[in-house]
């Protein structure tokens, strides 16, 4: 029976039975969870970890939150499920409350089961609108994992799954620290990406372009803030061409940055805004498209051609409902905010000078990012760029220096995330950082 299994009768059957994503399937070795509760996990023999990592970045209300729980139990024993096509008071109050937080016009909600497949609907929604085939995304980035999604996105998770989609146009996003621009200012920066992807419209054929994605904040790539001004030159150039903006906050949505939007920070309102994650902690599976009048009117008189078995899933939306409830009555976003802005981002910096292995910490809201090297003056990364077996070893180091200290990490490349759920408590995000200060001297270790 669920529930019952041992947890050698777990890691066994697991090793026998369960197909794992991203991994070479022999070399894993899981840890087994047993439970967790707000911002901590455990295993079964109690060993207990800080989760720094919100697991996937989604965990935004921490574990077992007992109001969102209690949600999905009281749909489940009213109505577990129901076709898409029906009308559903959990489902349409679950759009309503999306739609009331969204920006602009964005008054209409596509359910998905999560990020990718919000990613795919988004772009065929854009390419319907505007009778154009050609999407514009960025190199850093990462959309999804499903054929379309995958295709968006530029992370190297990409590099085996083409040929795929065609139409993927890629440009290069602002990234102050190691600029594409040679840019030496954030104004720059700014003014010399604006005019790169101006000048990929111009070479495409602006006719062609449907459509610009990118993350508002770019996540696992870097956590790469866009610099003042940035969103609202591409929002300008979208404009000037025809072409659709599409802002991807499955990861930096719902309060992760401070905001129930990432693009609320800089007052730009996409054309379509693709959700996950954070919407429901993914209690139950859950992402969507929020779309404005202009996408909408495409599709008032004729069919969407696209639609899911579980979209708009009754307890993924009871969850979602409890999530902003949740989120309003704790202002969360305002609390979110404040964290990044008093605590992590002045204790970042001491962390930064204490270790000449950090050459740079940047983020927002509980949102940051920790980006590593070996030489600050030429910036060479702690390990090479997607780096595997040896040559990883010395993030390999700083990782296991983070569990041993009881903080379970995010990290890629060569960065050190700092993404713990949006409830955790002042000290137990001092408790985290400080566990990860110590972790750098394993990183310092490899300094020239």
């Amino acid at each position: 029976m669920t529930g019952h299994t041992s947890e050698a009768d777990a890691y066994r059957d697991d090793r026998a039975h369960v197909f794992h994503s991203w991994s070479a399937q022999r070399a894993l070795d899981p840890v087994v969870v047993t439970g967790g509760l707000g911002s901590t996990f455990w295993d079964a023999d109690g060993t207990r970890y800080l989760d720094f990592s919100s697991q996937l970045v989604n965990l935004n209300l921490g574990h077992q939150h007992p109001k969102v729980v209690a949600a999905i139990q009281e749909q489940a024993a009213r109505l577990c499920t129901i076709a898409p096509s029906f009308a559903n008071p959990t489902r349409s109050e679950a759009a309503r409350r999306i739609a009331e937080v969204a920006p602009g016009d964005l008054s209409h909600v596509f359910f998905t089961n999560g990020g990718t497949e919000a990613n795919e609907h988004a772009v065929k929604m854009a390419r319907l609108t505007t009778g154009r085939h050609k999407v514009l995304a960025a190199y850093r980035s990462y959309h999804g994992a499903t054929t379309g999604s995958i295709t968006l996105t530029g992370d190297p998770r990409r590099w085996a799954n083409e040929p795929a989609m065609p139409g993927v146009v890629r440009f290069f996003g602002p990234y102050p620290y190691r600029s594409a621009f040679h840019a030496d200012s954030a104004e720059q920066e700014t003014a010399r990406a604006l005019q790169h992807l101006e000048e990929v419209f111009m070479f495409e054929g602006p006719h062609t372009v449907a459509a610009v994605i990118l993350e508002s904040v770019v996540g696992t790539n870097g956590i790469l803030v866009p610099p003042p001004g940035y969103l609202a030159g591409v929002r300008e150039l979208c404009d000037r061409h025809g072409a659709l903006l599409i802002c991807d906050e499955v990861m930096s949505g719902f309060g992760r940055c401070g905001e129930w939007f990432a693009v609320d920070r800089w007052g730009v309102v996409p054309d379509l805004i693709t959700f996950a994650k954070g919407v429901n902690s993914g209690y139950v599976p859950l992402g969507g498209v929020v779309l404005g009048e202009r996408v909408y009117e495409t599709f008032a008189e004729r069919p969407f051609p696209g639609g899911l078995t579980y979209s708009g899933h009754p307890l993924a939306c009871a969850a979602a409902v409890a999530t902003i409830d949740v989120m309003r009555e704790e202002r969360i976003p305002e609390r979110v905010r404040d964290l990044g802005e008093r605590v992590v981002g002045p204790r970042l910096e001491k962390l930064r000078d204490r270790h000449p292995s950090v050459g740079e910490v940047r983020g927002v809201g509980l949102f940051w990012a920790i980006e590593l090297v070996r030489d600050r003056d030429t910036r060479e990364m702690l390990v090479p760029y997607n780096a595997s077996g040896a040559a990883a070893k010395p993030m390999a180091d700083v990782v296991a220096a983070c569990k041993a200290r009881g903080v379970w990490p995010f990290t890629h490349f060569n960065r050190v995330h700092v993404v713990p759920p949006l409830v955790i408590t002042e000290e137990e995000l001092l408790q985290g950082i400080d566990a990860i200060d110590d972790a750098l001297d394993a990183a310092d270790a490899y300094v020239a």
